[in-house]
């Protein structure tokens, strides 16, 4: 990373990350400048913006697939000018607790269900797992069979990277350094991802969001893409699976 800096990089393309919401094609390059601000050309539309540098944030010296330029918070396009952008956020209604059940007179309320029919769904339930169970043995021996040998498993190696759930593309770069290479995958779905790959390391790093301007840490891949590293995410769920699901791209 460096100093903002774009005097230096004028007519060379980049983009803004996060991505200026209002516009939809995020590649720029530097027009002129002035102590408090710089003056940005995009490159496909004709808009013209002065960012006031107080926003700019680090440039990244990796320019494939283009040149980054960081911004120190989410920034709006409207009036012609861009504006810090503020979510609103929206109060949810307080939940009410059901109201008791009154009691009829004459004693407490009469059990829906008998004894014999608690009985008959015991007996399914254990009828189902028992079936589970005999299926995952009998998959198990023809696979051996057919394979000459056992199926075995190998654990994950979890290699300490010193990353979180909460880390982003720069704080990535801050701990591992300016990766060789930056891929994205292509738009589809709900989820994006984005590969940083560290060959020195052995391993190529995940970042997954909902879009472009939003990625975050969710693991690592070896050289043959498995999993060797993996966080949990703030609503408790792993992302292992995430990753093992994941395609190498």
């Amino acid at each position: 990373m460096s100093t903002p800096d774009l005097d230096k990089f004028a007519g060379r393309p980049f983009s803004f990350y996060p991505p200026i919401l209002g516009i939809e094609h995020n590649e720029w390059v530097y027009r002129k400048g002035s102590w408090s601000e710089v003056l940005v050309g995009n490159t496909k539309m004709e808009t013209e913006l002065w960012v006031p540098r107080r926003f700019l944030g680090d440039v990244s010296q990796v320019d494939k697939p283009v040149m980054i330029v960081g911004l120190s918070q989410e920034l709006e396009y409207k009036g012609g000018a861009v504006w810090p952008h503020k979510r609103r956020v929206l109060a949810m209604p307080a939940a009410t607790a059901p109201a008791p059940a009154e009691l009829k007179p004459g004693g407490p309320p009469r059990q829906r269900e008998s004894a014999t029919d608690v009985k008959i769904e015991r007996l399914v339930a254990g009828a189902l797992i028992v079936g589970v169970i005999a299926t995952a043995l009998l998959v198990a021996f023809f696979r051996g069979r057919e394979s000459g040998g056992r199926i075995t498993y190998e654990a994950v190696l979890q290699q300490d990277l010193n990353l979180t759930a909460e880390d982003n593309y720069f704080s990535v770069v801050r701990k591992l350094g300016e990766p060789e290479k930056v891929r994205w995958r292509s738009e589809q779905g709900e989820r994006q991802y984005e590969a940083l790959e560290y060959p020195r390391l052995g391993v190529t790093v995940i970042l997954m969001g909902a879009d472009r301007k939003e990625m975050l840490y969710i693991g690592a891949k070896d050289k043959n893409w498995k999993n060797v590293h993996s966080v949990t995410l703030p609503s408790g769920t792993g992302t292992d699976s995430i990753l093992r699901s994941l395609p190498r791209f």
